[in-house]
């Protein structure tokens, strides 16, 4: 498999992300398929979207041929990132084949970054979908997130205006500048303009 080694933008929450992907590595016993990891993040995000008006890791979506895909979060999956590798590796151990396991078994308390309403969110989405196998939550994605498109063996990026549209939110461009805002505003006070 030739991967390719992306720098992942200083706004980007790893260490949240990485906790959101050890929340279903535990849920599933320690370890988890790369497929049914991204799609239960997908579909984390997608929910807190839906309920909260904003997603839990704030990652780029995009249309991947198994369905929708945060970008960033399987970036670190693949071992792709080339920045905050030691922060991915606090909570997930090294991809082997199509498993990712978890560094080090987690309890509640080590999940820091993830408020009571976030837990919620991945607690719901875990009991939606936890007896579904992954190629039948990759075709459920196909049929009932109507923001993924067929990229066709490539991908396609899903805005965030796009993701609220299809959830019948009003303003889903003004919901996602504000998606937008909050990044900048990261990078503000991380004195990266």
């Amino acid at each position: 498999m030739v991967r390719f080694i992306v720098q992942i933008p200083e706004w980007f929450p790893t260490r949240k992300a990485a906790q959101v992907t050890a929340f279903f590595a535990d849920k599933a016993g320690g370890e988890i398929n790369v497929l049914r990891a991204t799609k239960l993040v997908y579909l984390a995000d997608r929910l807190s979207m839906d309920r909260r008006l904003h997603p839990i890791t704030g990652d780029n979506f995009v249309s991947m041929p198994f369905g929708p895909v945060n970008t960033y979060t399987l970036r670190y999956m693949n071992g792709e990132a080339a920045n905050r590798q030691e922060i991915w590796g606090e909570f997930i151990g090294e991809r082997r084949d199509y498993e990712i396991p978890l560094a080090h078994p987690i309890t509640l308390d080590d999940l820091d970054e993830l408020s009571r309403s976030d837990l919620k969110i991945l607690e719901e989405t875990w009991e939606t979908f936890k007896d579904i196998d992954k190629y039948d939550l990759a075709e459920w994605t196909h049929k009932f997130c109507p923001e993924w498109r067929n990229p066709h063996g490539s991908s396609i990026p899903i805005d965030f205006a796009t993701v609220y549209k299809r959830l019948g939110k009003e303003d889903p461009i003004e919901l996602a500048e504000e998606i937008q805002a909050e990044r900048s505003l990261v990078l503000e006070l991380a004195g990266q303009h």
